[in-house]
């Protein structure tokens, strides 16, 4: 049966048969990569094998987005506790009132990105190893290093908690719709930018 026969028997889109001198059957490339593999078993290999490495260079630059952020975050938590101690620790507090006070501070910052405490989530989830933090997605990672920093700034300024939460939260979502929008696997690469840039 000829690709034409074959095309106008079964009613096939995506095919198209030509006659003549610049004539010839072309494809959608999933039909003509379908079919190849099917002649080609050799070609089916190559195929799968190219797929794999794909995929294993794709999650090799995720867990290095997701690294980077995380160690982001680590070192904005200093510039956030940093805050906490210069403006909100006074002298006679006790050792467990000032770890109540830093866990107090963190989990309002994972209430405004995450919408629950930590011990919520550890609840929830027991079998989940490590903290939230641990298992965020890159762009929560990557506003969560700018929460720290906007509530060091925030308690630099004086505001009371109610009034950071709100603001924390705000600036939340904010970030969080603007980053849906962006893919981070669309911005340039810092080996790839040219001197021009």
């Amino acid at each position: 049966m000829s690709p034409k026969k074959w095309i106008e028997a079964t009613a096939a889109i995506g095919i198209v048969s030509k006659a003549g001198r610049y004539g010839g059957t072309y494809a959608h490339s999933d039909i003509a990569m379908s079919f190849a593999t099917w002649i080609s078993p050799e070609f089916q290999l190559y195929i799968m094998k190219d797929y794999r490495r794909l995929k294993t260079d794709e999650n090799s630059r995720l867990s290095l987005n997701w690294n980077l952020n995380r160690e982001i975050s680590k070192l904005n938590y200093r510039i956030h506790t940093d805050a906490i101690k210069e403006n909100l620790l006074p002298p006679e507090l006790t050792p467990a009132q000032i770890s109540f006070t830093y866990a107090n501070e963190a989990d309002m910052l994972n209430v405004a990105l995450f919408g629950k405490t930590a011990k919520q989530l550890k609840d929830e989830h027991p079998s989940v190893k490590g903290n939230m933090r641990d298992v965020a997605t890159l762009n929560q990672l990557l506003v969560l290093a700018n929460l720290e920093s906007y509530n060091a700034i925030l308690i630099n300024q004086g505001k009371s908690q109610k009034e950071r939460m709100e603001l924390l939260r705000q600036l939340t979502v904010q970030q969080l719709q603007i980053l849906e929008t962006v893919s981070l696997n669309n911005l340039p690469r810092l080996g790839t930018i040219s001197q021009k840039d």
